[in-house]
Parts: C-alpha cells; sequence; structure tokens
C-alpha cells in the first residue's frame, strides 16, 4: 500500500500519508497509484498537472472554476503552506465552512480537494513549491475566485498583509457567490 488515508473533513476532503522507504541514499513514495484512489472513490484521470512556486506569505486563492469543476490533488515538494479549502456546494451540508491544513515538504501529506471546494494556500516558509494534478482542464471563462477575508468566512490567515495577485485582491465575497445567477442554477446545484 503506497497511500495511507489519514483523515477526512468536510465531507469529501481527504488527506493521505504516503509510506516512506527510507535509506542512505534519501527517499522514495508512491505520490499517486491509480488502484489505490479508486478503492476511495477517487478520480483516476488527471488530465492537467499544475506547479506554482510562492514567496513566503503570499496568498493564492480562493479559486475553483464552476464549468468542469476541478478536483485538485496537492503536494508541496518545498516549503511549506497552510491551504484553506472552503466548501462552496451548493446542496453540501458543510456549505460556507473551510478547514485549514498544513501541508510541507517535510511532512509529504498529499490533500484530494474534490470539485466544489475554493481552494487557496499561504506560503509559510521563505520559498514553496506547490504541484498539483486537475480532474478537469482549465476553463478561463469558467474561473472564479473568492476573497479570503469574506466576512462570512471568518478566516485567520496568521498574516497581516498577504501577497496578493491582482485578480485576487479583487474577488467577490462568498455571499456574492452564493447569490451569483450561476450559483443558483440547476445545473451548478447538480454539478457541485
Amino acid at each position: 500500500m503506497g497511500l495511507k488515508l489519514v483523515d477526512e473533513f468536510l465531507n469529501g476532503l481527504k488527506l493521505f500519508e504516503p509510506q516512506l522507504y527510507q535509506d542512505q541514499r534519501g527517499f522514495f513514495m508512491e505520490t499517486f497509484r491509480a488502484d489505490e484512489f479508486e478503492k476511495f472513490g477517487l478520480p483516476i484521470y488527471f488530465p492537467q498537472d499544475n506547479h506554482s512556486g510562492s514567496f513566503k506569505n503570499t496568498f493564492r486563492g480562493l479559486h475553483f472554476q464552476w464549468d468542469k469543476p476541478q478536483g485538485k490533488l496537492i503536494r508541496v515538494i518545498h516549503g511549506s503552506a497552510d491551504f484553506f479549502e472552503v466548501d462552496i456546494r451548493a446542496n453540501s451540508p458543510t456549505k460556507g465552512q473551510h478547514v485549514k491544513l498544513t501541508l510541507s515538504a517535510e511532512n509529504k501529506k498529499i490533500l484530494w480537494v474534490p470539485p466544489g471546494f475554493a481552494n487557496g494556500f499561504l506560503a509559510t516558509s521563505d520559498w514553496c513549491e506547490v504541484f498539483y494534478k486537475c480532474s478537469a482542464i482549465y476553463n478561463p471563462n469558467s474561473e472564479q475566485t473568492i476573497r479570503w477575508n469574506s466576512p462570512e468566512l471568518n478566516i485567520n490567515l496568521h498574516c497581516k498583509n498577504p501577497i496578493l495577485s491582482e485578480k485576487d485582491s479583487k474577488a467577490i465575497t462568498f455571499n456574492e457567490w452564493m447569490q451569483s445567477e450561476i450559483a443558483k442554477t440547476e445545473w451548478y446545484k447538480t454539478n457541485n
């Protein structure tokens, strides 16, 4: 067994720990195995891989796309980051709730974020690299960003002035998203 399920959160998030093989040369681990993911009911087809590098106190998020919603299999390969996952599924009993999880190159944990979550992270090391597999191809026409400091989410980054992209600094609030025409459609409710 290459991956061990460590914990589950908000009716869908899954945290995995890979089995680590270490010797005098270093280490080896499996970060993805289709047969094991199938056993957990997770997708085994990931048509896109993404890799980002961020300076300390950079916050990326809270991102998602609504047409071809993306699930993400995330790990930190250098440094550390605090991940904030917000349930935005219209019919979810945990809608509007979030969880904070720390992933690092040291702890080697792997996080599955299913479609229907807004994903964001704060780089907590001087330099942080995040690698993630996506269950759907990026669609710029359906991407959306929710402000990390939406009052209704009550997220505490423990960072007074996070470094944001222009897009992230102009993001809408959680309530604005939930009141949007797209979030109210039956299509969105059925697909998230």
